[in-house]
């Protein structure tokens, strides 16, 4: 008699992956480097995996307009994470993983500006609570004369890239793999930084020991590991608790950089970061398709076509 292998819970990849991508910024903060640089050795070190993986493969590409898509996500997602690992050496890692995940608000306010796209009261609800969340974050005078620190203003500014990247790709999601995706996307954006760091003269060599294993876990465990977790989740678990999951990044940074980086918590960051949640959750239920999100995937990039398009799971890289 044969006994089927049981089947890890999808929630345990998400929480897996959700912690893997928690890191990111304690790892950006500990190698120390000029954002340019780790942002293209994270790109470099996945692409180094993920694309080995998919020339393996037998499946055809996608049709050349999806790829030019695809490659255009890349070059906005190469910008938000330059600003993005260098606000973190500007200003503490809660902060920086707060301002820079409000790429849904802009998303929202893109596709009803420029696509028409009629958005439910839940979103300017969801925008309105973010942003008086992001005013208690930064301080009410600093945000009122739109004085915010670099740091901050590095960070916020992220964040519209990020959503540029979202509004690019969130359509040719439903039509390209997973791993496809990563591959051409993850090369496009090692590629282009690699351009920008030799225009700026930036050092790429000669780092100590503790750098090289700061840049490796950001590619590997961040980038690579919690961004193939969460996809995983993605196929086999309902929005609702998705949604609420992929939160989850913002206050395990927080918690981690605690006793990894020293940083404490004041109480406008923790009741500023709580409104910038709840309103990027109410956000995100604009979104929320009516079905079960249930399919039948691996941990590959087979998911089901539904899935693809879920704006959840575009989410899940940062």
């Amino acid at each position: 008699m044969t006994h089927s292998r049981p089947h890890l819970p999808p929630s345990l990849f998400l929480a897996i992956g959700v912690f893997c991508i928690g890191f990111s910024a304690i790892f950006v903060k500990w190698a120390g480097v000029a954002g340019p640089v780790s942002a293209f050795y994270r790109t470099l070190i996945a692409a180094l995996v993920i694309v080995p993986w998919r020339l393996r493969q037998t499946r055809p590409l996608p049709d050349r307009r999806d790829l030019v898509w695809v490659a255009l996500g890349g070059v906005f997602f190469a910008c938000d994470l330059t600003l993005w690992n260098s606000s973190l050496l500007l200003t503490s890692a809660a902060t920086a993983v707060l301002l820079a995940n409000n790429a849904p608000l802009w998303v929202g306010l893109a596709s009803f500006l420029l696509f028409r796209e009629r958005l439910a009261g839940r979103y300017w609800l969801g925008l309105a609570v973010a942003l008086g969340g992001m005013v208690v974050l930064v301080g009410a005078d600093a945000a009122l004369r739109l004085r915010f620190s670099l740091g901050d203003a590095l960070a916020l500014s992220s964040s519209f890239f990020y959503a540029a990247y979202l509004l690019t790709t969130r359509t040719v999601r439903a039509r390209v793999d997973t791993v496809t995706f990563m591959a051409v996307s993850v090369a496009v954006s090692a590629f282009l930084l690699l351009a920008l760091n030799l225009s700026l003269g930036s050092k790429l060599h000669g780092y100590p020991g503790r750098v090289w294993l700061s840049l490796l876990g950001l590619g590997l465990v961040s980038h690579l590991g919690g961004w193939l977790a969460i996809n995983y989740a993605l196929g086999h678990m309902r929005a609702a608790p998705l949604s609420v999951g992929l939160l989850g990044q913002a206050p395990v940074t927080a918690l981690l950089a605690i006793p990894l980086l020293g940083e404490g918590l004041r109480a406008n960051q923790v009741v500023g970061g709580l409104l910038v949640l709840f309103g990027i959750f109410l956000v995100n239920q604009r979104w929320r398709p009516a079905g079960r999100a249930g399919s039948n995937t691996v941990p590959t990039g087979e998911e089901s076509r539904g899935s693809q398009s879920r704006p959840a799971q575009q989410h899940a890289g940062r």
